[in-house]
């Protein structure tokens, strides 16, 4: 198993390291260019022809890879959800990114459009997952079993559609996305590891593996960005993976520098729309301290850290 989850590692860090720079010229040949806003920080408009769909590469690879080292992963219920998930969220997103890029704006899908393709996601996956195990959650630490019946379909709801919009608001510095959701995926791993999984271990080893060789190109200064197609499906594939590796309150843990992220919006548009006035600097946070005097890579490095905490505890935690 461990063997099997090396090998796909490997493979998809150098499948990825190889297509990269091909993807690239492809990408510039077109012009697929990222559309900065015209609100976003100054010193990022000059990102606006720094190729963008990265995403696009990081989902295909570590989908082929899982089925090259097991191709019998389709008749897995568990797998089968994770990559329907990865691929679905993948495909919402490079609809956004399509659109985004072809009228070279930002607006892209509609905010109602883009919320309504989530919640069908959700919805799908909560019908297929509830056919086949229990819809119980565990709650660490405690060891007390919660069994929600149909209010799990409201987890469910809170996860995908929460964190694939939890990954899309941290991806706005180069490496700061993939490497935060490389260092998520740790625990998940050994999640898997230790359920004997390997259906699961060969997918997240290949994300991870295809993270890496897609950091090579997105570490400050970042040849091409990994767009919508690549952050929402990310957010909808830790989402599953914690699903059906039971392990949902993790997550929350797990996931704690997402989850910060997509707080500080909410308080930042609620003060707004309430009072009149910001509670932070800027939001998305990690711009924040931007404006605070951080250079871009050492907000990134700290993000990290981080994120390595968040992980670290969550582990801690669920293993409780």
């Amino acid at each position: 198993m461990v063997l099997a989850g090396l090998s796909a590692f490997l493979v998809s860090v150098i499948a990825v390291l190889f297509l990269m720079p091909h993807y690239i010229k492809f990408l510039k040949k077109i012009s697929f260019n990222q559309t900065v806003s015209e609100y976003s920080l100054e010193e990022y408009q000059q990102k606006a022809k720094t190729p963008t769909m990265g995403g696009v590469l990081f989902v295909l690879v570590p989908v082929i890879v899982t089925f090259i080292f097991k191709p019998d992963a389709i008749f897995d219920l568990d797998i089968a959800i994770i990559l329907l998930a990865f691929v679905g969220y993948g495909a919402i997103g490079f609809l956004d990114d399509y659109i985004i890029v072809i009228k070279q704006d930002n607006q892209g899908l509609l905010a109602r459009d883009k919320f309504l393709l989530q919640v069908v996601l959700a919805v799908i996956f909560f019908f297929i997952y509830q056919s086949h195990t229990s819809l119980d959650i565990r709650i660490p630490i405690v060891n007390f079993i919660l069994p929600l019946g149909g209010l799990y379909g409201i987890l469910i709801f809170f996860m995908f559609v929460g964190g694939s919009n939890a990954v899309n608001l941290t991806d706005g510095m180069d490496g700061l996305a993939a490497g935060c959701s490389f260092i998520a995926f740790i625990p998940f791993l050994l999640f898997a590891i230790q359920d004997r999984n390997v259906s699961i271990v060969v997918f997240i080893c290949s994300l991870m593996g295809a993270l890496v060789g897609y950091l090579r190109y997105n570490i400050h200064p970042a040849k091409i960005f990994m767009g919508d197609a690549g952050s929402l499906a990310l957010g909808g594939a830790l989402a599953a993976v914690a699903m059906v590796l039971k392990q949902e309150v993790a997550l929350l843990f797990i996931g704690g520098v997402f989850v910060w992220e997509t707080l500080c919006v909410i308080i930042q548009i609620t003060s707004v729309k309430l009072t009149g006035k910001k509670v932070f600097k800027y939001t998305p946070i990690h711009y924040s301290f931007v404006l605070s005097g951080m250079k871009e890579t050492q907000v990134v490095k700290s993000f990290w850290i981080l994120a390595t905490i968040c992980a670290v505890v969550g582990f801690i935690i669920a293993v409780l």
